[in-house]
């Protein structure tokens, strides 16, 4: 019984390993833009989009940011929505309309599961912009983040960006080791791409052409699901332009927000964000995160079985050890393209607390309705 159990597990970790690699490859894979243009040399028309909902106490940072930008107005449309928020959000919007921000509000009478994906189809049909590039109305990004990205799409002849999205100004530990976490997931978006493996990515911070949103049928397909407007609208673009979807690996694109303040925030986030692989077309990724689970199902399995027999707190202890080694060996790269080194001391505490939030963000992230900007959706 122990022999049986012992290989799968060895199996298991194998597999961790090999993809963690995998990881490291990818990541190692990008490169800074060789060439960047200027903003005088940028000829593309860009729309940025926002969907937004009672973000009264971020919305005037994030919009200032944008008007900052040192891409050329001429060329630049803000179209912000408001998403039925119940305070000032869409008055603060509407005092930018003489700064050239446009605000769409929505009205549909009908309850939807995706007022998200609803809010961005409807900015896009009014846009009159090539270049998409969708952000969040609690984000923050330096003066060059537009040109960025745009000097990239430019030279690059892609069809999707996907840029890098930090979290920064945290408060606590507990802030602290979500920056580190959160590192992790943006790395291994932009190290499937780096692959030529396109899967992931964060919707903070991503551009597309709207001929190909229109082309590869919007939302549609995946509009019953409340999040998604991101890595599920990737995996469709991936489809039918494998190799032209992007990630920008340079530090003036990267878009800020913030950590979740408490854990019951932080658990709805990342159920939402797991609800997501319930429409992941590519078996192979789910098949790949199906071991990833299991993987951390048996450490966690391991470390409970330890209280019965040491045998198995020796294999847990041996499991976390390589995990610990191969994880760092991931994260010391992309911290250090962040500039937040100093948070791999805590990798030593997240680690093996990850196990079981992988393990119960799997299972409930797919089995349950989950809390979003106040409403109940799945």
């Amino acid at each position: 019984m122990i022999t049986t159990y012992s290989f799968i597990v060895l199996l298991l970790t194998g597999l961790y390993l090999v993809v963690v690699l995998y990881l490291i490859k990818g990541w190692s894979a990008l490169r800074y833009p060789e060439k960047v243009l200027v903003p005088g040399e940028l000829n593309t028309k860009v729309t940025i989009l926002i969907a937004a909902r009672n973000e009264e106490e971020n919305i005037r940072l994030t919009i200032d940011d944008i008007l900052a930008q040192d891409y050329p107005r001429h060329l630049l449309e803000i179209i912000i929505v408001d998403d039925h928020s119940t305070d000032s959000t869409a008055d603060i919007i509407r005092s930018y309309a003489s700064q050239g921000i446009r605000l769409l509000q929505m009205n549909e009478a009908q309850r939807l599961n995706s007022y998200k994906k609803k809010a961005i189809a409807e900015a896009i049909k009014l846009s009159t912009g090539d270049l998409m590039v969708a952000t969040d109305a609690d984000c923050r990004m330096g003066p060059q983040w537009l040109s960025s990205v745009v000097s990239y799409f430019e030279t690059q002849n892609l069809v999707m960006i996907s840029s890098p999205v930090a979290y920064f100004q945290e408060k606590n530990l507990f802030e602290r080791m979500q920056t580190l976490e959160f590192s992790f997931l943006i790395g291994i978006g932009a190290s499937f791409i780096g692959n030529g493996r396109a899967s992931t990515c964060n919707g903070a911070n991503l551009a597309y052409r709207k001929d190909v949103f229109y082309e590869v049928g919007g939302f549609k397909g995946i509009d019953d699901l409340a999040s998604g407007d991101d890595e599920l609208l990737l995996q469709k673009v991936a489809v039918s332009y494998p190799g032209r979807i992007g990630f920008l690996k340079q530090r003036e694109a990267i878009v800020y927000t913030h950590a979740k303040p408490d854990l019951n925030e932080f658990l709805q986030q990342r159920r939402r964000w797991a609800s997501k692989s319930t429409k992941y077309k590519d078996k192979k990724v789910v098949a790949l995160a199906v071991g990833i689970w299991l993987f951390n199902l048996s450490m966690l399995l391991n470390f409970l079985l330890g209280f019965y027999r040491l045998y198995f707190l020796e294999v847990f202890a041996l499991q976390l050890l390589v995990k610990l080694a191969f994880e760092a060996a991931l994260l010391f790269p992309i911290t250090a393209f962040f500039k937040r080194q100093k948070l791999m001391v805590l990798l030593l505490l997240l680690s093996p607390i990850h196990v079981l939030y992988f393990v119960y963000v799997g299972l409930m992230g797919n089995t349950s309705k989950y809390s979003w900007k106040g409403r109940m959706v799945r």
